[in-house]
């Protein structure tokens, strides 16, 4: 193999290891092609930011999902499959990548990894509580930025099942509902209102756009068949609700045009989940540096749920977990300078989360 392949049979084996414990079926996939030049190399039109296990697992889950006829389909929960990774496993890939060869490496080429997990719903509810409670505001104007299809712009319109409680919007047959399974009490808030709300992305998917969400869709991991089945009713509620989702080349410097033109005595909120990760690290530094100025300026609250390398401020929390977690920042005003708390950790799709704020 040469140089860069190496480097992407790494991240695979990598990904194997940390990245999907929870997805054997990823896990064996990996595996297989971190020790397979040939499929390492599908990869290799892709840019370098996202030359990614996620990418290459995605595109195959793409045309599985296509309705294939393969003999793959019968290790993909996803269309029906039972088989688990077995030995006829790696003969299998390798006979569907020849097959497919030519598409694959073109939505390697083409596409981007993108989710939009509702899931992260299951923090982001309890944290607009503490963010109402705190500012003795309960009228919020949200932002999400990196939004994709805008469907966590949906998060007072979901219910939430912690375990201990289930809570959030009313039950009812189009209402998703999100598990977590959430590690000690739920922490205290206040009720809210969301009286504005907007989602920016330099590249959103139209909630119409079939294909886009089809990709969105492959993104999932095969064996989340009911956060699958919770990813398609967050859409029909987006389509019904129409929340609005603007194409920002610019998400960063977007931000202070959106903050002037609120209404008076609203507490603006502006999220990210998942998204830093995907900023050069310029870009990163200016965002984040600019956020903080906005916030210390404006008295707006920057919610930042992002990997344990990218949590954003000067803060001190517990040690990091041995599994892989995200990690929810809250950057508010504090006499007059912006100060950075953590106030949860949570899976990255919101399975789990344990609250650390007191």
């Amino acid at each position: 193999m040469n140089t860069n392949l190496q480097r992407l049979a790494a991240r695979f084996h990598h990904f194997a290891q940390a990245e999907c414990p929870e997805e054997p079926l990823y896990q064996a996939l990996c595996r297989i092609v971190a020790d397979d030049a040939s499929l390492l190399d599908l990869l290799s039109g892709a840019s370098d930011e996202q030359q990614r296990p996620n990418l290459w697992l995605a595109a195959v889950h793409e045309r599985v999902l296509a309705g294939s006829s393969h003999a793959l389909a019968a290790y993909y929960a996803s269309v029906g499959g039972h088989r688990a990774p077995d030995a006829a496993l790696a003969a299998c890939i390798k006979d569907f990548v020849a097959a497919h060869e030519p598409s694959l490496r073109e939505r390697m080429r083409t596409q981007t990894t993108q989710t939009n997990e509702i899931g992260r719903c299951a923090v982001l509810w309890p944290a607009l509580r503490v963010i109402a409670e705190r500012s003795g505001k309960p009228r919020l104007a949200l932002l999400d930025v990196g939004c994709s299809a805008g469907l966590n712009l949906g998060v007072d319109a979901y219910r939430y099942d912690y375990g201990q409680a289930v809570l959030g919007a009313a039950a009812h047959a189009e209402v998703p509902t999100v598990p977590c399974q959430w590690a000690g009490p739920l922490p205290s808030g206040a009720d809210f209102r969301i009286v504005q709300r907007c989602g920016i992305d330099p590249e959103p998917v139209a909630i119409d756009d079939e294909a886009a969400l089809g990709w969105l869709r492959a993104c999932l991991w095969p064996s989340h068949t009911q956060r699958a089945q919770r990813f398609a009713q967050a859409v029909a509620l987006q389509r019904e609700n129409r929340w609005p989702v603007l194409k920002v080349a610019d998400c960063t410097a977007y931000v202070a045009g959106w903050l002037a033109g609120l209404p008076d005595g609203v507490q603006p909120v502006v999220f990210n989940s998942w998204v830093l990760t995907y900023f050069q690290a310029a870009a990163r530094a200016r965002h984040i540096e600019t956020l903080t100025a906005l916030v210390r300026n404006t008295g707006a609250m920057w919610l930042s749920a992002e990997g344990e390398g990218l949590r954003i401020g000067p803060v001190v929390g517990p040690p990091p977990e041995a599994r892989p977690a995200s990690w929810w920042t809250l950057c508010s005003r504090v006499d007059g300078e912006a100060h950075f708390d953590v106030l949860a950790r949570s899976h990255a799709h919101g399975h789990w989360a344990e609250w650390l704020a007191r």
